[in-house]
C-alpha cells in the first residue's frame, strides 16, 4: 500500500515472509532537503499512532526521500513569515499569540515524543544532512542508523534558536562536554562521532539498505516487540561496520573538555574562539560560534545546566516555553532572515554580544504562561 508520490509525507506497508508488516514513512520534500512543515508533522503523527495500535504492523521505518538528506530540520520559510507579523501586532509580547508557531512546536515535540516512547521497534535511516529537527525525530528512534554520507548537527546558532526538539534532552548525555560543545559551535559530526556522541546506533554503508530491508523482510515477526527489538537489532549488528575510524569530535574530546570546563559561560566562548588551531573542523567550530547569536550561545547553556538531571517529558515542556519565546524576540526572524531570505549572512543579533545578555533577559525564556494542568505537553508524562 502506496500513497501518490506528490504527497510531503509517503507511507507504505510491506509484508514479510510471515504475513507480518513493516510501516515505511518517507519524508518527500527532496527539494527542500525533506524539511519538515506543520503538515508533515501532523501526518506523521497520526500514522505513527494508527501503526501503533495496529497489530499487524512489526515495526517502523522512518526514511527520507533522495540521496541528499534525511532531513535538514523545519521548514523556516512559513514560520518566519509568521514571526514577522507578530513582531508586527499588537500581540507580539504574547508567546502564545503567534497560532502557527505554537502549533508548530508543541505539535513537533508531542511527534518525537511519541517516537522516543513508541511501543514498537523504529528504525531511522540517517542518510545525508540529519539536522535540527531531522536529528529530533532520528534522537527518539529505537534503531538509529547513519550511512558514510550522514552529515549531523544542532546548528540552530546560526539563526538564533538553540537546540531544540529534545536536543537538550540529547546533548546532556553526549559524553564528557562535548554536547555544550555541539550547541555552541553547530558543528557537524560525521557518521562515526554521531556514534561516539550517542546520536546514532550503526553506521552502514548506505550501498546496503536494500539488503537490509530484504533480510528486515524474512525475519520471523511477532506481536512482541522485544522480540521485534532483538530481530532488528540482529540485522543491524551482521551488517554495521564495525569499530569505525574516530571522527573529529572523538579525537579533540579531551581538548573540547577543557575549553568547555570553565565556570562561566563567558570564558569558555573566549577559550573557543580564540584558540589557534589548523586544524579545519576546530577553526570551522569557533567561526560558527564567534558568528553566532549570543543570545542563542546563552540560552543553551542556561538550558543544559537547568535541565541536566530532566525527564525527557519535563525538557520538552520547558523547550516549548523557550521556543515560543524564541519567536517573539529578534534574533530568530533576524537569523532566518540572515541565511535563507535575503541570504547576506550578516545578522544583526540582539543582544549582540554575550556582555549584553542580562540573567532578567535570559529568565524570559523560562517564564511560562500556563499552569502545569493547562500546558500544550503536559500529558507527555512525568
Amino acid at each position: 500500500m502506496t500513497e501518490t508520490n506528490s504527497q510531503p509525507v509517503l507511507f507504505e506497508e510491506r509484508r514479510a515472509d510471515n504475513g507480518a508488516r513493516a510501516g515505511v514513512a518517507r519524508l518527500n520534500v527532496e527539494k527542500s532537503l525533506n524539511s519538515l512543515s506543520l503538515e508533515m508533522i501532523d501526518l506523521l503523527f497520526e500514522r505513527l499512532l494508527a501503526w501503533a495500535a495496529d497489530p499487524g504492523i512489526a515495526f517502523v521505518v522512518l526514511e527520507g526521500a533522495g540521496e541528499k538528506a534525511f532531513c535538514a530540520g523545519a521548514d523556516l520559510h512559513h514560520l518566519n513569515k509568521t514571526m514577522v507579523e507578530h513582531h508586527a501586532s499588537a500581540q507580539r509580547g504574547d508567546i502564545c499569540g503567534n497560532a502557527y508557531a505554537a502549533a508548530f512546536f508543541s505539535r513537533e515535540y508531542r511527534l518525537d515524543y511519541l517516537i522516543h516512547s513508541y511501543p514498537k521497534p523504529v528504525l531511522c535511516w540517517g542518510h545525508g544532512i540529519v539536522m535540527g529537527g531531522g536529528l529530533g525525530l532520528m534522537s527518539g528512534a529505537s534503531h538509529r542508523v547513519v550511512t558514510e554520507h550522514s552529515r549531523v548537527a544542532m546548528p540552530e546558532i546560526t539563526i538564533g534558536l538553540y537546540p531544540d526538539v529534545g536536543g537538550t534532552w540529547l546533548l546532556n548525555r553526549a559524553p564528557g562536554r562535548s554536547g555544550l560543545f555541539l550547541a555552541l559551535t553547530g558543528a557537524q559530526l560525521n557518521a562515526s562521532d554521531a556514534l561516539f556522541a550517542r546520536f546514532a546506533d550503526y553506521q552502514i554503508a548506505h550501498a546496503d539498505k536494500a539488503r537490509v530491508m530484504d533480510s528486515l523482510m524474512r525475519q520471523p515477526w511477532t506481536a512482541d516487540a522485544a522480540v521485534g527489538h532483538r530481530l532488528l537489532t540482529d540485522v543491524l549488528r551482521s551488517v554495521a561496520v564495525a569499530r569505525p575510524a574516530p571522527g573529529p569530535l572523538r579525537e579533540h574530546h579531551d581538548l573540547i573538555g577543557e575549553l568547555c570546563g570553565f565556570a562561566t559561560l563567558a570564558e569558555t566562548v573566549t577559550a573557543i574562539t580564540s584558540m589557534k588551531t589548523e586544524d579545519a573542523w576546530l577553526a570551522k567550530a569557533a567561526a560558527t560560534l564567534a558568528a553566532g547569536s549570543p543570545g542563542s550561545a546563552a540560552l543553551s547553556h542556561a538550558l543544559q545546566r537547568r535541565m541536566l538531571h530532566a525527564s525527557l517529558a519535563e525538557v520538552f515542556r520547558v523547550e516549548l516555553a523557550a521556543s515560543l519565546t524564541c519567536a517573539t524576540r529578534p534574533d530568530l526572524a533576524e537569523g532566518i532572515r540572515a541565511l535563507l531570505i535575503d541570504k547576506d549572512r550578516r545578522p544583526r543579533w540582539r543582544p549582540a554580544t554575550l556582555a549584553e545578555v542580562s540573567p532578567e533577559w535570559l529568565e524570559g525564556f523560562f517564564d511560562t504562561p500556563w499552569q502545569a494542568r493547562e500546558h500544550p505537553l503536559a500529558d507527555l508524562g512525568a
